[in-house]
């Protein structure tokens, strides 16, 4: 299987020791995508010197134009550059499956213990540190990837088209990238295109045989659940709905995890009612509070929805599925994406076009995050939202008078504390829910 999608050249690095690597990125990737990047630049590319600021930023563009969670990806993407298929299916996987346990340990612990007055108040305190997180990680992409000032108005067109216009994102991405195109053929823009490694297995070649065997290979692997599930309990059951559900999320949301969770909220929660907003945004605070991709909220909306409308005598025990099935066919795509895609975005590295379409949508993608902070500050600050439309704009507008003073006095402390003295991750997350307790014994 290592030759089956024609890896790159040998590594020197020992596959043991690559291991050990990605077992400590996976252990040390809390705070959503924009922490998980970094971690991965201060291990990959400033400790372990494995890879140049190019290569780095060349593979983190990719998986961003890609639907699914970019942090991932970009961890199978850099583990098939150095170990090909069996490198990137470590790295992918690693990256997975501490989050996985975790969340699934919780989420069980929500549905019996959630009800409880102080489990309540440490969530509503860690409802709180996410929009600070969500801010910081606006920042820290911003700062790196908006250097020139087209980037800068890309980003801002991309949130004012998806927080006023409601504009789908997938447009968002081919706009971004048309630009990029379009400056770079004028000289507005400067590509940052390096040229491809030379080496055996760099060319590729044309890669039919190796994309058809693929896609024989990793559809089966998607779609199969979902297809035993309408097969066996019918297409109406939860579990077929979640498969579907989830397996046109990895299709339509572009992105990253920021722009999957407001598409994943507004249909879980109002379309399929399987959870509440509050609720979603406690399983947010899970998947912040964990190791592993933020994209692990899904594991928690299907836990959810299959506890609660399976139907069967053993919730819990169909909670365990819905969870599974939620994260299988939301990052077994992923992997698809990765080995489909990375022989010939290798392959076109030097192509100061791309490099140039590339730049420009993940400055769209800035405006993705900031979107989804005005989102998360909203929701967390007021009891009560709702969406407007005027003149062609859609205004999420809140009830002013269900002003939360506890949660905004919160909100503030957190990013305070991240973005004025530095505090820690872990260390934020901690004090904000112990700030909900206290609080919450106040009251």
């Amino acid at each position: 299987m290592g030759q089956l999608f024609l890896s790159p050249s040998p590594a020197p690095i020992p596959f043991s020791e690559a291991l050990g690597v990605w077992a400590r990125v996976a252990a040390q990737s809390f705070g959503g995508p924009a922490g998980q990047i970094a971690v991965m630049h201060r291990i990959l590319v400033d400790e372990k010197r494995w890879f140049d600021e190019a290569r780095f930023l060349h593979a983190l563009s990719f998986c961003t134009l890609l639907p699914g969670p970019e942090a991932q990806q970009l961890a199978t993407y850099l583990g098939w550059s150095l170990h090909g298929t069996r490198g990137g299916l470590a790295a992918g996987a690693l990256f997975v499956l501490p989050g996985f346990a975790a969340i699934l340990a919780l989420s069980i612990v929500y549905v019996q213990f959630g009800a409880l007055p102080a489990v309540a108040a440490l969530f509503s305190g860690i409802k709180a540190a996410v929009l600070a997180l969500v801010l910081e990680a606006a920042l820290r992409i911003g700062r790196r990837v908006l250097a020139a000032r087209l980037q800068r108005w890309v980003a801002v067109l991309a949130f004012a088209a998806l927080f006023l216009f409601a504009v789908p994102f997938p447009l968002v991405v081919l706009a971004s990238g048309a630009i990029g195109v379009v400056a770079s053929r004028v000289g507005w823009i400067v590509s940052t295109a390096s040229a491809p490694e030379p080496g055996p297995g760099r060319d590729h070649g044309s890669g039919t045989t190796r994309a058809l065997r693929v896609l024989a290979i990793f559809l089966p692997l998607w779609f199969g659940p979902t297809l035993a599930c309408a097969w066996w309990l019918g297409p109406s059951d939860v579990f077929t709905r979640l498969g579907v559900f989830f397996s046109q999320t990895a299709v339509v949301t572009f992105g990253g995890a920021y722009a999957v969770l407001a598409y994943v909220a507004q249909r879980a929660v109002e379309s399929y009612g399987w959870l509440s907003a509050p609720e979603m945004l406690d399983g947010l605070g899970l998947a912040e509070t964990t190791p592993g991709p933020l994209i692990m909220v899904v594991q928690f909306v299907g836990f959810l929805a299959a506890y609660r409308h399976a139907g069967v005598s053993f919730p819990i025990a169909a909670g365990i599925a819905g969870s599974l099935l939620a994260s299988w066919v939301t990052f077994v795509p992923s992997f698809l994406w990765i080995f489909l895609g990375a022989p010939y975005v290798e392959r076109l590295r030097g192509e100061p076009r791309l490099a140039a379409a590339l730049q420009c949508i993940m400055a769209a993608v800035v405006g993705v995050i900031a979107n989804l902070a005005l989102w998360f500050a909203l929701h967390v600050v007021f009891a009560r939202v709702e969406i407007t439309e005027a003149a062609g704009l859609y205004l999420t507008v809140p009830a002013w008078e269900s002003l939360d003073p506890w949660a905004l006095a919160l909100s503030l402390g957190a990013c305070v504390a991240l973005l004025r003295f530095r505090i820690g991750l872990t260390a934020t997350l901690a004090g904000s829910a112990l700030a909900g307790l206290c609080i919450s014994l106040l009251r």
